[in-house]
């Protein structure tokens, strides 16, 4: 008995001292924010003080010092977030996770964005080059303190390598990448054509409202071998209509009460924890430049300096054009050409490590791009016999200038300035708004934008084969076409990924704009107030009313359910006016009865294609409701004898709405919409993990949905968290040009990357209620409650 107790004893000992040993290892995994170092690389003095929200102010006499500094706070807070990300864009993920990134990492190779940023830094001019070794230099130099490492290179057992510059360039590659997926849309529209035929298929993917639908090429005669195994060429399911988006919208000092512009901004991207952005302010002599930057990339994205303002918003061209090759007949190291001619396809080996083992993998190029079909194996399988997939983007052309962008809109002090640094801007393409204190606004979409021969009826909705002359691109839109306004008469801006172009637009750019919806939205509240500020620009970003509910909320409620539960819930919208509310439970059943209602009227027409192909579709969904244009036969179950009808489904949604909801969330009294739509802000990677995942996911209750001003956009296809806010306003920023230090900014977690940091997730509810800090400029204005000097080593 008393060996048992002694053992006992010293079990609780152990453990103990295991707690005591696991805190300090997590108190010394904190940065030193206070103090000074001695540091190589540095050619001047930096200071860096910390406000009481997190957010760094980076104090040089020298530009090059100032982002030495800036990539020095970026590996203090953000390490492990962006060692992770480089990962990612060189295909080195598979050393850390194993088989189950095998995949990501042979996409990336075979894209070769890690290459392609290597080559950006080597064709850089010597100013470029210069800052981007500069913020490498003071990456490496906090690496250089021999920091104790946050938990997550403890738990791989990883010591990170020297940054590099083109560890930058490479994440600017994945976002533009994230940013563009008409690939995934061309195959999308080839599969649902072979199996509804070309007239259905426009009506899953209609054209944008007021645009009459383009007859797609008869491409079954063009090339019949893909059409029998169409079906299987895609992997990941086609792009959600409205997931990846922003908002962005100014006003000249006319409609402001200040006389000053007033310019606002949300980037809707994918949540996680850390969140992408990272707040800070960069300052040297003659500038401070103050926004969202990314951890990895030297300079501030999105944001303001002295004189100027500016945001983006993703633009939807079509920049991607997949190509059907044919390999050449009796030589497969070859692929044929424009005139019958032939060419050998560029190969390359690469080594991916997974956990150890090396896998060598063949990557392969055409003239159009890399062969996608070598890294995709559903798009492997399902191309022909004798053809590959190979792909077309503009980001991959040695042109591609952004990272000399990025630093010239930081330091532009004038329009024509900031218009010339637009030049570079070359990828992703970006709707960019903009103000300036003299009280210029404008906006202006630049990027490389393919050019496509007349003779082209594909425009890029469907691959094309790549040995005809006519679908080969003819070069690049010039500067000068792209679409543009300044200083318009009706003394506002507004851009919200619908269609940019004006009436009259020659290029073409896409025909993948989304939904006007939230542009809608924000023009109605903008008229509502004559002379506003930045209070009434926090109430539009703010808004959650959805013009998906606005559209059919009249439908849901002249529904007649038959089931108990079904009346119940279907009782529970009276007098509900489409407010998509944290607090409510009539949004949440309305979610519920629409994400039935899509299963209902188009699952039965896809087949096997509709699990991965299950989205809200509301440009689809809203006529075949309202019985307009014929849609209305949608309702109809092809797989039964009797006609079913619109009135029919929207009864039996509400009954199998009724039923999920009881099985996800108990009885109707706790339903509530924030409840089930909290921010899946999930770490990279351990938000993937069970148990773990709760230490270090970030999941406020957040207000919206696909279609508000304040975006919550779900994934409906997927059964475990359907209504989960997986979209988001990433970053929201108002900028004043009377005074640009009153601008207001908030992003959805926390400064820190390190879970066990006070500003590791203190943004998140503030973020969930729209809530804003201020960062100001001022040295002697900042209430620093850390302060760090930096100097030069010797």
């Amino acid at each position: 008995m008393r060996l048992a107790i002694r053992l006992l004893g010293l079990l609780l000992l152990l453990l103990v001292l295991a707690a005591v040993g696991t805190w300090v290892y997590l108190h010394r995994s904190l940065p030193a924010l206070d103090g000074q170092f001695f540091v190589k690389g540095l050619g001047d003095e930096v200071e860096i003080l910390r406000d009481r929200e997190g957010v760094p102010h980076v104090y040089a006499r020298q530009e090059r010092d100032a982002w030495f500094g800036l990539g020095y706070a970026h590996a203090q807070d953000r390490l492990w977030q962006m060692e992770f990300q480089r990962r990612v864009a060189k295909g080195r993920i598979a050393e850390l996770l194993g088989e189950r990134a095998f995949e990501i990492d042979k996409l990336m190779r075979t894209l070769g964005l890690g290459r392609a940023a290597e080559r950006a830094v080597s064709l850089a001019d010597p100013q470029t080059r210069g800052l981007l070794e500069a913020y490498a230099a003071g990456v490496n130099a906090y690496l250089a303190t021999d920091p104790v490492l946050p938990i997550e290179f403890k738990a791989f057992m990883l010591r990170p390598e020297p940054w590099a510059p083109s560890d930058s360039v490479a994440w600017l590659y994945v976002m533009a990448w994230d940013l563009s997926g008409n690939w995934r849309s061309e195959l999308g529209r080839l599969r649902y054509t072979a199996k509804l035929g070309t007239d259905r298929a426009n009506e899953l993917i209609p054209p944008y409202p007021g645009d009459t639908a383009a007859p797609l090429p008869d491409f079954r005669e063009l090339y019949k071998e893909v059409m029998p195994t169409a079906t299987a060429l895609l992997e990941l399911s086609p792009p959600t209509e409205e997931a990846i988006g922003s908002n962005s919208w100014v006003v000249s000092g006319q409609r402001t009460q200040t006389g000053k512009p007033l310019l606002a901004n949300d980037p809707h991207l994918g949540l996680q924890s850390p969140a992408l952005w990272y707040l800070a302010h960069v300052s040297w002599p003659g500038n401070n430049v103050v926004g969202g930057t990314l951890p990895g990339l030297p300079f501030v994205v999105l944001g303001r300096n002295d004189q100027l303002a500016w945001s983006m918003t993703t633009t939807n061209s079509d920049t991607q054009d997949l190509f059907v090759e044919k390999v050449a007949p009796g030589d497969p190291e070859s692929y044929m050409v424009p005139g019958g001619s032939r060419e050998k396809f560029e190969v390359r080996e690469e080594v991916i490590h997974v956990r150890g083992e090396a896998r060598r993998i063949k990557v392969r190029s055409t003239r159009h791009g890399p062969v996608l079909s070598d890294a995709v194996k559903s798009l492997g399988e399902g191309a022909p016999k004798g053809h590959v997939l190979a792909l077309s983007w503009t980001a991959l052309s040695e042109s591609n200038a952004v990272a000399r962008a990025g630093f010239a809109l930081n330091r532009a002090q004038d329009r024509e300035a900031f218009l010339a640094a637009l030049r570079d801007f070359h990828a992703p393409h970006q709707n960019i708004v903009f103000a300036d204190r003299e009280g210029h606004i404008g906006f202006v979409a630049p990027a490389l934008v393919p050019v496509r021969h007349p003779d082209n009826e594909a425009m890029g909705r469907v691959p094309v084969p790549g040995w005809i002359a006519r679908y080969d691109w003819q070069g690049l839109l010039p500067f000068e076409d792209m679409p543009a306004v300044h200083d318009p008469e009706s003394q506002r801006i507004v851009t919200a990924n619908h269609k940019i172009t004006p009436q009259g637009y020659r290029p073409f750019l896409s025909v993948d704009w989304f939904l006007p919806y939230r542009a809608d939205r924000i023009e109605e509240l903008l008229a509502e107030t004559p002379k506003h500020t930045l209070h009434t620009f926090g109430r539009i970003q703010a808004d959650t009313l959805s013009r998906l509910a606005r559209e059919l909320l009249p439908v849901a409620l002249a529904a007649k359910p038959e089931r108990e539960e079904g009346r119940k819930a279907h009782a529970m919208l009276a007098g509900w006016k489409g407010d998509m509310a944290v607090g409510g439970a009539a949004p949440l059943v309305f979610m519920a009865w629409y994400r039935e209602l899509t299963r209902l009227v188009y699952a039965d027409e896809l087949g096997e294609l509709f699990k991965d192909s299950w989205d809200q579709r509301a440009g689809f969904m809203v006529p075949v409701m309202k019985g307009q244009g014929g849609f209305e036969r949608w309702c109809d179950d092809v797989r039964t004898p009797a006609g079913e009808s619109c009135d029919s489904l929207a009864a039996s949604a509400f009954d199998f709405a009724a039923l999920d909801l009881e099985k996800r969330f108990g009885a109707p009294s706790s339903w509530r919409w924030g409840r089930a739509h909290p921010a899946a802000s999930d770490h990279r990677p351990f938000g993937f993990f069970p148990v773990v995942s709760r230490l270090f996911n970030i999941s406020p209750e957040t207000p919206g949905d696909s279609f508000t001003v304040n975006v919550g956009h779900m994934t409906i296809r997927d059964e475990a968290r359907p209504y989960a806010n997986r979209h988001a306003a990433s970053l929201r920023a108002i900028y004043d040009l009377s005074d640009l230090d009153k601008s207001l900014f908030m992003q959805s977690t926390g400064q820190s990357g390190n879970v066990f940091s006070a500003w590791y997730a203190s943004f998140a509810e503030r973020w969930a209620k729209v809530e804003y800090i201020t960062i100001r400029t001022k040295q002697e204005e900042v209430r620093a409650v850390h302060r760090l000097r930096l100097m030069p080593a010797g």
